[in-house]
């Protein structure tokens, strides 16, 4: 049975600034949200984000408690990661520019860089420390 498209989802703990915020700054485009889960979309990249902000976990008071009980707790937001491809020429180092200006790049780097695996990748943050890997195969690409 062949799969389809992956789609990454997010965990994030105020919907309605995460939403504005990878609008402003990654330029995606809501195609549905609410306050617990929201579409987005810029071009044929889609991510789910949903909300991760149940605090309950804070008060717990006996040892051995399962720290995840709703799967929803706010200490999930900004520990998932996930790698976007880009495709067309020049289209990566353009990317990589466009997000430096929003200031959203992970660490010190400034351009893409080639990696021992065949591709030529850069990473940025959302606000909560999602972290993403923009990248293209550099040719031949590796056989998938």
């Amino acid at each position: 049975m062949p799969l389809g498209q992956t789609i990454p989802a997010l965990p994030v703990q105020d919907m309605a600034v995460a939403v504005k915020w990878y609008a402003d700054k990654l330029g995606f485009t809501a195609g549905f949200a609410d306050q617990e889960f929201a579409v987005l979309r810029r071009d044929d990249s889609v991510i789910h984000l949903w909300l991760a902000a149940d605090d309950s976990w804070k008060h717990r008071t006996l040892l051995g408690q399962r720290p995840i009980e709703s799967g929803a707790e706010s200490f999930l937001a900004g520990t998932a990661s996930c790698r976007i491809q880009v495709s067309g020429t020049g289209m990566l180092d353009r990317l990589s520019e466009e997000l430096a200006a929003a200031g959203v790049l992970h660490g010190c780097q400034s351009s893409p860089q080639t990696t021992d695996f065949g591709a030529r990748e850069f990473h940025a943050v959302d606000l909560e420390g999602n972290l993403f890997g923009f990248f293209e195969w550099v040719d031949p690409a590796p056989t998938l």
